[in-house]
């Protein structure tokens, strides 16, 4: 049996559900609520080990519930009278089920208690997320940031909202940035319209806040991209490309119209329900703005400071990208039935940096946050450039994504790719399953001719490349090709990219068997000095024919 912190004997999931489900299920249609109430009270103390309120939401989402008016009748008693801090919770986890609007009062007195904070939240979640906001904004570790909207919000005054939101910091973390934005009601701001009058529009500075907001969402930092959680979504990203035309075209301006952009063509936000062509509207009306000409000329800056000079060289490259066609064929599945592949390519704002990613869509859909959604896609360095992706008669398990933790911690994304005839098949999905879950991922079908020309095409793409990053690139290449530079004093290439911390400097990795039978890896790091990729590459091949590179670096 699993052991707990505490040195008690643990919990095995399935036991639990079913422990649960016979403890809870006859009380759930029970007639009289308070007596069952009572006697959950009994039973739930009287389990020994205890159970946590994790365990007990999960496995209520999903039992069975075949009258819901006696259930929440129930779930009410225990929320309004439990005296047991288990009780409770579990009369919370109904209401995340069956909870009214009539529940919101009692749900909102009760998130005042610390210890109930988190299973209110969840609850209110599900009957009325501006609530759930602003008590999570409310017990935010920068909650005195937050001060001014909460009351703002909660005076009702609209204008003072707008004034609140526009002064906020734009770093918020994503998770807080969805939050704000629900508490605010942002979507419904930026719509404008109150009843059957017309309020006043959303102005340059309401618009740019919500850039910034959406961009934060779509942050992989916190595994599953927050604006996965905000339904209100595809409503604020039509909202922020109708006010696109009020911004200015300033550096920042220019980052938050392409970041949007890249996320409608490839990213997560692509997977909530948008509705025949809304995505496509709204990008089109980005693109839109971003063909302007006031928006076609560069700003001067002058100094050339590097996080200024970073961030233009990230526009103008983005920018090539977004205002091209989209990646690949048609987002539908082809007239064989058989699957369409596009691949893309994302780099984000310099401003806020993340890893490279490929991302990959399936009939139009990105594979990664649909199957995975606990860390971004791997780089273009490992699935394109080493033929990952590549489909030969031969079986070959890769790689799509990894936790951002790392994969012994949370997990990550595999598939099997094999060639079958005049077809390309995905299968043997590896994915982490929720506790209690079941995941069947579907054996995709691609034809092999299309399949091996976007892959191609996407290994060749070179565009989304600055300097550094494609000497690493040319480097690679070279070692690939001539291993012998690296096998005459018993060194391997491992891989090669930009640092995160300083996009302009060269990393390589090497790895040796050291004499005391460890492997040893070494970090070759070569700086930006102005010359172009092709030189600096060739002067790093030819290092190993007289140097041992062992001595490279740390």
């Amino acid at each position: 049996m699993p052991s707990g912190r505490s040195g008690r004997p643990g919990r095995d999931f399935a036991r639990t559900k079913e422990e649960l489900a016979a403890l809870l299920g006859p009380l759930l249609v029970a007639p009289d609520a308070v007596e069952a109430a009572r006697e959950a009270h009994r039973r739930l103390a009287a389990l020994d080990p205890p159970l946590r309120y994790r365990s007990v939401r999960l496995v209520l989402a999903g039992l069975p519930v075949e009258d819901e008016e006696r259930a929440r009748a129930l779930a009410r008693v225990l929320v309004r009278t439990g005296t047991g801090h288990l009780a409770v919770c579990t009369g919370l986890a109904l209401l995340t089920r069956l909870g009214e609007p009539q529940d919101v009062p009692y749900l909102r007195t009760l998130g005042l208690l610390r210890t109930l904070a988190r299973p209110v939240i969840h609850a209110l979640d599900a009957i009325d997320r501006p609530a759930a906001a602003e008590l999570e904004l409310r017990g935010h570790e920068g909650a005195p940031v937050f001060r001014p909207l909460l009351a703002a919000v909660a005076s009702g005054d609209r204008a003072a909202v707008r004034e609140c939101l526009v002064a906020l910091p734009g770093d918020l973390a994503p998770e807080a940035a969805r939050r704000v934005a629900e508490a605010a009601r942002l979507a419904e701001l930026m719509v404008a319209v109150n009843g059957p009058v017309a309020v006043a529009g959303p102005d340059a500075g309401l618009v740019a806040c919500a850039g910034r907001l959406l961009f934060r969402m779509t942050s992989q930092r916190d595994y599953r991209p927050e604006i996965l959680s905000y339904p209100d979504a595809p409503y604020l990203y039509e909202a922020f490309a109708r006010g696109a035309a009020l911004l200015a075209p300033t550096l920042d301006h220019h980052a938050l119209l392409l970041s949007a952009a890249q996320e409608l063509r490839t990213g997560p936000a692509m997977l909530h329900d948008w509705g025949p062509g809304r995505r496509e509207a709204a990008l089109a009306e980005l693109t839109a703005v971003l063909e302007r000409p006031e928006w076609r000329a560069f700003p001067a800056y002058e100094g050339e400071e590097t996080g200024v000079r970073r961030r233009l060289a990230w526009v103008r490259r983005t920018r090539a990208q977004v205002l091209r066609a989209p990646y690949g064929p048609a987002p539908t599945a082809s007239p064989s039935g058989l699957s369409r592949l596009a691949i893309g390519i994302c780099e984000r704002d310099p401003d806020d940096p993340d890893t490279v990613e490929v991302r990959v869509l399936v009939d139009g859909l990105p594979v990664v946050p649909a199957y995975f959604g606990r860390g971004p896609a791997n780089s273009p360095e490992r699935l394109l450039d080493t033929g990952a992706l590549w489909a030969t008669g031969e079986p070959r398990e890769v790689q799509l994504a990894e936790a951002y933790c790392t994969e012994g911690c949370c997990g990550a994304l595999y598939v099997t790719v094999r060639r079958d005839g005049d077809q390309v098949v995905w299968s043997g999905w590896r994915s982490p399953v929720p506790p209690g879950g079941t995941r069947e991922l579907p054996e995709l079908r691609f034809e092999a001719a299309a399949y091996d020309a976007e892959v191609a095409r996407a290994r060749d793409d070179d565009s989304w490349m600055w300097p550094a990053r494609r000497t690493a690139r040319l480097i690679a290449a070279g070692l690939r090709e001539r291993p012998d530079l690296l096998a005459r004093w018993h060194v391997r290439f491992d891989w090669a990219t930009t640092t995160f911390r300083d996009s302009d400097e060269t990393l390589i990795s090497l790895v040796y068997d050291a004499d005391d039978g460890s492997v040893r890896q070494l970090l070759w790091r070569i700086a930006e000095d102005g010359t172009p990729p092709e030189d600096r590459a060739a002067a790093a091949l030819r290092r190993p024919l007289t140097e041992d590179p062992r001595g490279y670096g740390r």
